[in-house]
């Protein structure tokens, strides 16, 4: 027992640590995960929506200090009676998900680690097979250090986790795991390579012999027809879903028409994103006017990109004097590019040059 307390403390202190901070890295994109779950057709909790950002900061910080407090030792009961509310909790919602299927991406690892609503589980479950050993186990586990040292350390992991979530936000995450990141060529992520594994179907299909209903499964979508059978229906079922390029969503259209391929030609492209201009920090086009103006003067095409109606961006371009257009494009694509409303990047012949937070527009390079 003692020998498993040791292997289970270590490995869920370095779990709960890791799975933190790849979601402290992106608190953003972790708070877009729980409003998924806060949508009516899932937890019905849309009164926690607008603290979906503040519930996700305490989540993430939350789950870190657990790690470091249980491979310290510190507050031996707190730590374990709160390891097991949590994980309780998240393996009962990882479940729902994955049974209703419901949310199918948990988050666990942010854009890290894409996991399936069954893998959500099932890492939930061993986590809590490892936590019961703890909690029954406890008395195996001895406090590492001095009590100051202890004290000290957590004081410490403390102020950086809440300084990290701090910049993030006032930024951008320190590492991009997504497709947009810097150096992301966007044609290329749209394209499905000739050797990506195609899609599998299952096809049940019904019949009745004999006065008897019967189920055929195959694969091949030939119709079996069986001697003598009359044919009720046939379901369908995907065993292996079809590829997903990494980029699949993305647009730029306006007025009906579609812009997005001749956009991702152009040489000097600097776009600018505001998913919703409802959420937007309104103060942040200041700034981005005076970087759009100087990229307009240096022969770049500027553009605006936005899922608010067209109306809604003109009015908001006619306040803000803004010398550019705003095109269409899907709300969740644009949260997954930038996590600044408004953001912006530059682009050369679909290739991500520049990625920025509006309060880090100075920080704009143009040639």
């Amino acid at each position: 027992m003692k020998y498993l307390v040791g292997f289970s403390r270590v490995f869920v202190g370095i779990l709960f640590i890791i799975s933190g901070l790849i979601k402290l890295n992106d608190p953003m994109g972790f708070s877009f995960k729980l409003q998924d779950y806060f949508a009516p057709s899932v937890l019905n909790l849309e009164f926690l929506v607008p603290y979906a950002l503040i519930l996700a900061l305490l989540v993430v910080i939350f789950e870190v200090m657990l790690g470091i407090m249980l491979l310290l030792g510190y507050a031996k009961k707190f730590t374990i009676w709160s390891l097991l509310a949590m994980i309780v909790f998240f393996t009962f919602l990882t479940f729902y998900s994955a049974y209703f299927n419901k949310v199918t991406d948990c988050g666990c690892f942010g854009d890290a680690i894409k996991l399936t609503p069954w893998e959500s589980f099932t890492k939930d479950v061993i986590l809590l097979v490892l936590i019961l050993i703890l909690f029954f186990g406890k008395q195996y586990i001895k406090p590492l250090f001095t009590r100051s040292f202890r004290s000290i350390s957590v004081l410490v992991s403390l102020l950086l986790c809440l300084w990290l979530g701090y910049h993030v936000l006032m930024h951008l995450p320190v590492v991009d795991f997504r497709p947009y990141k810097i150096g992301a060529n966007i044609p290329e992520g749209m394209v499905v390579p000739d050797d990506a594994p195609p899609a599998i179907i299952e096809y049940q299909w019904k019949y009745e012999i004999n006065g008897n209903e019967k189920v055929i499964t195959n694969t091949t979508g030939l119709d079996p027809k069986p001697e003598g059978g009359k044919r009720l229906g046939v379901d369908t079922e995907f065993i292996q879903e079809p590829y997903e390029p990494p980029i699949h969503d993305f647009t730029i259209e306006r007025d009906g028409e579609d812009f997005t391929e001749a956009f991702l030609m152009e040489d000097k492209l600097i776009v600018v994103i505001s998913y919703n201009l409802d959420n937007a920090d309104i103060e942040g086009f200041a700034e981005i006017k005076k970087a759009t103006d100087a990229a307009l003067q240096k022969g770049y095409k500027v553009i605006g990109l936005s899922a608010s109606s067209t109306a809604e961006t003109e009015q908001m371009a006619k306040n803000q004097k803004l010398n550019f257009d705003f095109y269409f494009c899907d709300m969740t694509t644009l949260k997954t590019i930038v996590r600044s409303n408004p953001g912006l990047l530059e682009l050369h012949e679909g290739t991500i040059l520049q990625k920025l937070h509006w309060n880090d527009i100075e920080d704009l390079k143009l040639n």
